[in-house]
């Protein structure tokens, strides 16, 4: 028989649906029973499912057998057990909230047939009735993308939703645990609207909606949630991180979790965007053109002043910075890591952006016995993020003095370097043409830094 002809009865007792060779009539004896459970004296006509058979059943049961008790192996003393609960309490109150289909066939939320589906979430369905106002039925089912990603449109099928005993303490206690999180809860970015956009830029340093982008980014990883913190939360305390760097006993009193679960949400954020698709499609040169960093990606004051205005090259802005670590156990690691001329351990990234600040790549880390000669040097002979690829003959980069020993390799390479020049032994002044020239470079190296002093806060 096709699945259009199939017909399906619903359980007097329960809203369950069945087959027709899966119900039952009620028998004479369970009468009595099933009008103290539902509330309605059943007829003739009426039928029940096999569960809710096997539930009058039980009742019978315990009534004959009142003290009844559980087989014991022989030997032992026989101990009477109390009457338990019973296993099934069927739904019989109305109330007035939305409710979504309950079937196994389809999903719930945007009615796509299986087989592919996964029954949907407790904690999900918790989370749609608050902020929906909707109510999915245990045990229904879903696609199984929908409890990563944020669900916008629901279709309930019927305006009113029964529940039963079971269901209304699990939502009661799920609502008074809400209500003791959130008097506990400092800052909150679970809920969207409980902080302004401006106070996203001072916390986090991006804007709400780019924080949106982002949490895309981290859910396509499947960061799990937490009782202790949610993915927007982790992806928060991740970003708070990078923006101040407050040690995470800080981060702990910000947010009212441990600081080992600080330290787990940190790892799995940037375990999530360094193997997703984040930092392939925003950092490295693999995510950029050469005629995208000619064209969109260069100022014009740069390219008249250091460029031909027959051919266009690429300009492209190097220096290497430090980032401050603490003091490693690795007694190998802690000597290679010490910087003598900052007195304290210390990476050196190799940062390459354009003359308008984009960030093109970031190289490293290296130890700090390294300069940022040889580090350019180590990149360019190594090929590192295949960087030979995108600069060609006749390029520009723009340094300072500490690329001095690279200008011999730059110029076997036909890269032009442009770099403040030096007095010569004995002058006392520059040339006019050195110091107009030194005097630009220095200006555009200050004006990129400056930039990047901008996006960093």
């Amino acid at each position: 028989m096709s699945g259009s002809a199939r017909k399906f009865y619903c359980c007097f007792n329960c809203p369950r649906r069945v087959r027709q060779k899966d119900r039952h009539s009620v028998p004479k004896k369970c009468r009595a029973v099933i009008t103290k459970l539902s509330g309605r004296t059943p007829s003739d006509r009426d039928f029940l499912c096999n569960k809710c058979k096997c539930v009058c059943y039980y009742y019978l049961k315990r009534k004959e057998h009142p003290n009844s008790s559980r087989p014991q192996d022989h030997g032992k003393k026989e101990v009477s057990s109390a009457p338990s609960a019973p296993p099934f309490s069927p739904p019989s109150i109305r109330l007035p909230f939305p409710c979504t289909s309950r079937g196994h066939a389809m999903c719930c939320i945007c009615k796509r047939p299986g087989p592919k589906l996964v029954v949907v979430p407790v904690d999900l369905r918790h989370r749609i009735f608050i902020s929906k106002e909707v109510i999915i039925p245990a045990c229904s089912r879903c696609c199984p993308n929908h409890p990563q990603q944020s669900i916008q449109d629901l279709n309930p099928v019927a305006n009113t939703t029964t529940f039963n005993k079971t269901s209304i303490v699990q939502l009661i206690k799920f609502l008074r645990s809400e209500v003791m999180k959130s008097e506990k809860t400092r800052l909150d970015f679970n809920n969207s609207e409980s902080l302004t956009d401006a106070e996203y830029l001072d916390l986090l340093g991006i804007s709400k909606a780019a924080f949106q982008d982002l949490l895309m980014y981290v859910e396509e990883m499947k960061v799990r949630s937490t009782p202790a913190r949610s993915v927007r939360t982790s992806l928060a305390i991740f970003l708070m991180k990078l923006r101040g760097g407050d040690s995470n006993r800080i981060l702990s009193t910000l947010f009212n979790v441990s600081k080992s679960s600080i330290h787990r949400a940190i790892k799995s954020i940037r375990t999530a965007l360094m193997n997703g698709r984040f930092v392939t499609e925003n950092l490295g040169f693999g995510h950029i053109t050469r005629e995208m960093v000619i064209q969109q990606h260069t100022r014009p004051l740069a390219q008249s002043f250091f460029g031909d205005a027959g051919t266009q090259q690429a300009i492209l802005v190097l220096d290497g910075t430090y980032i401050y670590i603490n003091k490693s156990g690795n007694f190998k690691f802690h000597r290679q890591s010490f910087s003598l001329h900052k007195g304290r351990p210390l990476v050196k990234p190799l940062v390459i952006v354009s003359t308008t600040g984009y960030f093109v790549s970031v190289m490293g880390p290296y130890i700090a016995k390294n300069n940022d000669a040889t580090i350019l040097n180590h990149a360019m002979k190594t090929n590192i993020d295949d960087i030979c690829n995108l600069v060609k003959e006749e390029d520009i980069f723009v340094i300072d003095r500490g690329f001095r020993d690279s200008l011999d390799y730059l110029e076997q390479m036909g890269i032009k370097a442009q770099i403040p020049s030096f007095m010569a032994k004995g002058e006392k002044q520059m040339a006019t043409e050195n110091a107009n020239t030194s005097r630009l470079v220095t200006k555009v190296l200050n004006m990129t830094n400056f930039v990047l002093l901008l996006k960093k806060f």
